[in-house]
C-alpha cells in the first residue's frame, strides 16, 4: 500500500449537500489515507432513538440509547462503513426521514461530545468531513477547509442523488440551515470556498492543491 502523503488531520466542513463528503472521498484516496464522514454518527445516534421511541429532543434519553448499543465507524480507503450492532448499516441511514430529524439530536452539545469523542478515538491520518470538524472536534488541523454553495444548488445535488422534489427538497435544505446555525460557524483559520460554479473534479484539486502546498508530509 502507498504510504499516507499527510500527516494528522485534513477537515473539511459546511452544510448539507455542500459538497464536502464526495470531496472528503476524493481528497483521501488521492492522499492514500481514509475518508471519516462524522455525520454517519449523528445519523445512527437519530435512527436508534427513532427506533427506541424516545424524545430527539431529550438529550439523556438519546445518550442512554446509544449506551445500550454498539455503533462503529469504520474509517477505510474507499469510504468509512458504519456499523450498528454488529450490522452493516451506511445506507440504512440514508433517507429522507433521518435527514429531517437529524438536527435535533446532533443539536445536543451531550451528543456532540459522544461523536467527538468517537472521532478523536480514530487513528491519524484522515480526511474528516462534518459541521465543526476543525472548529471544535480538531481545532489543532494543519488543514482546514470550509465548502459552502447556495440552498437552490445544495438542493440539486440532493434531487440528483435521490428521487425527490426540487421545491422540497430546497425547502427542507434552507430549514436544515436554521437548525444547525449553531454548528455552522467556519473555523477562523478555514479556507472557505463556494463550490456553487465548481465540479467536483475542480473543488477535489482545489483542496489537495491547497494541503500539497504546505507541509503535509
Amino acid at each position: 500500500m502507498t504510504a499516507p502523503r499527510i500527516r494528522g488531520v485534513v477537515t473539511l466542513d459546511g452544510p448539507a449537500a455542500s459538497g464536502k463528503s464526495s470531496v472528503a472521498r476524493r481528497v483521501a484516496a488521492a492522499l492514500g489515507v481514509p475518508s471519516v464522514s462524522s455525520g454517519l454518527l449523528y445519523r445512527a445516534a437519530t435512527v436508534l432513538a427513532a427506533r427506541a421511541g424516545v424524545d430527539p429532543g431529550d438529550p439523556r434519553a438519546v445518550l442512554s440509547v446509544l449506551e445500550r448499543h454498539r455503533v462503529e465507524l469504520i474509517p477505510g480507503l474507499d469510504g468509512d462503513v458504519l456499523r450498528i450492532d454488529g450490522l452493516e448499516a451506511t445506507r440504512d441511514v440514508q433517507s429522507d426521514e433521518v435527514d429531517a430529524g437529524v438536527s435535533r439530536v446532533a443539536a445536543h452539545p451531550e451528543v456532540r461530545a459522544w461523536v467527538g469523542e468517537r472521532l478523536r478515538e480514530m487513528p491519524e491520518p484522515f480526511v474528516v468531513d462534518g459541521r465543526d470538524m476543525g472548529s471544535v472536534v480538531f481545532p489543532r488541523a494543519r488543514h482546514k477547509f470550509y465548502l459552502d454553495a447556495s440552498p437552490e444548488v445544495r438542493a440539486g445535488r440532493r434531487v440528483g442523488e435521490r428521487a425527490a422534489d426540487l421545491a422540497a427538497v430546497t425547502a427542507a435544505i434552507r430549514r436544515r440551515d436554521r437548525l444547525d446555525a449553531r454548528q455552522l460557524v467556519p473555523a477562523p483559520d478555514a479556507v472557505r470556498l463556494d463550490t456553487g460554479p465548481l465540479t467536483l473534479d475542480e473543488v477535489v484539486a482545489w483542496v489537495l492543491a491547497r494541503v500539497e502546498r504546505g507541509d503535509a508530509s
